[in-house]
């Protein structure tokens, strides 16, 4: 009998095929909202305003699509939360809110920044398996969330992450100039798992990551990322990458 290498091991057998994406909860009221406005504007035989709200109806529920995500897991890994085009990558020092004894400690932090136009997925994802130790809604403006005020200045909400073994990740949803809600799926003391689904916000906005100090992001500006799948940095790993937009 052939000696079998321990290092070779058999490719997956499984299939997976392309499924279309569900619509979240929270948005199919909307989609049913303007769909039977729609409907409505058949009946009374107004064609060109039916045919432009077919076309709302359709954005609205690709809007609030909530697709199946594949988690790479792994120690010291933390997976993007949001889905959007990689725009800001900054030293700043972690918001108040997310500071404190039972928080993120004083200092610099690589702050990351998606923003999420209002073609991408807008459900929001956690960065890392945990305990939700804290959540922090902050009222504000709806400025270009694609500006680096908007970290100060708009509607935000902030979500501090514990894993296990004491790691704290904190991420911030960021309200936009169109968005004019901030959901969270989540309570404070709930449990996380990486990938799992925390939030979601209306209609454009962005959402910013903590990286601990000593820890680099492994994505660039320009990149995208995808929430729940993209890994964005992994604990200890200070290696800069560098790249070019082509």
């Amino acid at each position: 009998m052939p000696a079998i290498d321990k290092h070779d091991s058999p490719l997956p057998t499984t299939t997976v095929k392309w499924r279309f994406p569900a619509v979240h909860p929270e948005g199919r009221k909307y989609a049913v909202g303007v769909g039977a406005v729609t409907l409505l504007a058949f009946l009374l035989h107004w064609q060109m305003l039916g045919w432009l709200l077919v076309g709302l109806t359709i954005w609205v529920a690709t809007f609030f699509r909530d697709p199946v995500r594949t988690t790479p897991r792994g120690e010291g890994l933390i997976v993007a939360p949001a889905d959007g085009l990689i725009t800001m990558i900054a030293r700043v020092a972690p918001p108040p809110e997310l500071r404190g004894a039972d928080g993120l400690a004083d200092g610099e932090y690589t702050r990351v920044s998606i923003f999420m136009s209002v073609f991408d997925v807008h459900i929001n994802r956690a960065p890392i398996s945990g305990r939700i130790k804290r959540i922090a809604y902050v009222p504000g403006k709806f400025v270009n969330a694609d500006l680096d005020k908007a970290s100060e200045d708009n509607e935000r909400q902030h979500f501090l992450v514990e894993s296990a073994d004491g790691l704290r990740i904190g991420f911030t949803q960021i309200a936009g100039l169109v968005a004019r809600r901030i959901l969270s799926f989540v309570r404070e003391g709930d449990a996380v798992d990486v990938g799992q689904r925390v939030g979601l916000i209306r209609f454009g906005s962005r959402v910013d990551v903590y990286l601990p100090a000593g820890t680099a992001p492994k994505v660039l500006l320009g990149q995208r990322s995808i929430a729940g799948e993209t890994v964005i940095a992994e604990i200890g790993s200070d290696v800069t990458l560098t790249g070019i937009s082509q």
